[in-house]
């Protein structure tokens, strides 16, 4: 393989390897399991992808998580990220769909309000905009060395509750269906997430953390926004521009992301695949006292 780095501290291109590979051969697997704990992000070029591909490539680093209720693909493996309704056609403006996408565009990590978060998400693009529709990272790995010591003692072992409808309610009030405020509840992780395989702590924040305890709702609304501004600042995040056979993975435990704007008269089609977090990922570690 060749390792090209992305960003400053964070992400790589890999050539000579296709997910496939990965799937099949335990050594592939291992060798792009140790640059994805070293890097948190990779990205894929050329690959001939399909759902069925993407799934046993992303089944090598764990189970799979079922689509939730409510989105495009529930109780499949495959979360259907477009602007189209249910004969293809472009939706409008005002469309749930498009609703979607722009809740999509807040800095967020995957599944970080579910009882099991997300260790990883592997994201393929399958048809692509003429422009914009790019996704952007950045290293809540870096953002938490960036931290003075006595901060980082002060926040690592901080409790934070996460919701899935404090992301969706700041685009539209009735973006989430009561289905799925009954079936995704707050819960509660520390504000660091260590790796076990490097012992590094990454912030473990984004649009879904609305509350710290022992903080007044206006304190922990500020430093929480405090956070994710300082990890995000200009120079400190990766522009992925899509191309077509592109596929990117990246860790759910050391990174932020978020879609970008895109002239939405165009179709935009990608497919995720997210990988459950298990104890062995730093989950146990992860979960606060009861």
């Amino acid at each position: 393989m060749d390792v090209t780095p992305l960003a400053e501290g964070f992400g790589a291109e890999l050539r000579g390897v296709d997910l496939i590979d990965v799937a099949a051969s335990d050594a592939a697997y291992r060798a792009v399991r140790a640059l994805f704990e070293e890097h948190s992000l990779l990205v894929f070029r050329d690959q001939q992808v399909g759902d069925d591909v993407q799934a046993a490539f992303s089944r090598a680093f764990g189970p799979l998580e079922r689509v939730k209720v409510g989105s495009v693909g529930t109780g499949t493996f495959y979360s259907r990220l477009n602007n189209l309704d249910a004969e293809g056609r472009v939706v409008p403006e005002n469309h749930r769909q498009v609703w979607r996408a722009r809740a999509n565009q807040l800095w967020h990590t995957d599944s970080s309000f579910k009882a099991t978060p997300a260790l990883a998400s592997v994201l393929s693009a399958r048809t692509l905009p003429g422009a914009g529709g790019e996704t952007e990272f950045t290293s809540t790995r870096r953002a938490w060395d960036r931290l003075p010591a006595a901060r980082q003692e002060r926040l690592r072992d901080a409790v934070v509750t996460h919701s899935y409808a404090n992301s969706r309610d700041q685009i539209h009030p009735e973006l989430m269906t009561p289905e799925e405020r009954a079936a995704l509840p707050p819960v509660r992780w520390r504000m660091s997430w260590r790796n076990p395989v490097n012992g590094r702590r990454a912030l473990y924040v984004a649009s879904h953390a609305y509350a710290i305890e022992g903080m007044g709702d206006n304190e922990a609304k500020a430093l929480l926004a405090e956070l994710i501004a300082e990890a995000t600042a200009p120079g400190r995040t990766y522009l992925h521009r899509w191309r077509a056979g592109d596929v990117v993975m990246w860790d759910n435990r050391a990174t932020m992301h978020r879609g970008r704007p895109w002239p939405l008269a165009e179709p935009r089609i990608m497919v995720r695949t997210t990988i459950q977090a298990r104890d062995e990922d730093g989950l146990r570690e992860l979960r606060p006292a009861a």
